[in-house]
């Protein structure tokens, strides 16, 4: 009886090791292609902004239900959804946190684009 039970879960622990390294080789794959797919220099910088947030720029556009980088609808909604959730009025305290994170990495995001801009602008003048 012993003997057949350690043969199961040594099948099983073989199975499940099995699915774990396939699992690992897809996600490295996939990984390798974002990152051939982020080869340009404004996927390098907002690449570089959601690993130092911890949130990609979706995420946050989600959080604060705006899918355009207008400063003014992304001040709105923040302010809106702060309020909201503010733990004096029964909110979450959690929830008031991620708003504040997607506002901070929708802000980074604007000051990319800024930047880029005037990168451009400046290559254009020489």
């Amino acid at each position: 009886m012993a003997k057949y039970l350690a043969q199961v879960i040594v099948m099983g622990v073989q199975v499940v090791g099995r699915a774990f390294a396939r699992a690992l080789q897809q996600e490295f794959a996939a990984s390798q292609a974002a990152a051939r797919a982020r080869g340009t220099s404004a996927g390098q910088h907002s690449a570089a902004a959601t690993s130092i947030s911890g949130m990609s720029l979706t995420e946050a556009q989600q959080i604060l239900n705006t899918f355009s980088l207008n400063p003014e609808e992304i001040q709105k909604n923040y302010e809106h959804l702060f309020k909201a959730n503010n733990t004096a009025v029964g909110g979450s305290f959690y929830l008031q946190s991620k708003v504040l994170r997607a506002k901070e990495r929708l802000d980074e995001e604007l000051n990319i684009e800024a930047q880029q801009k005037g990168e451009s602008q400046q290559s254009t003048e020489t």
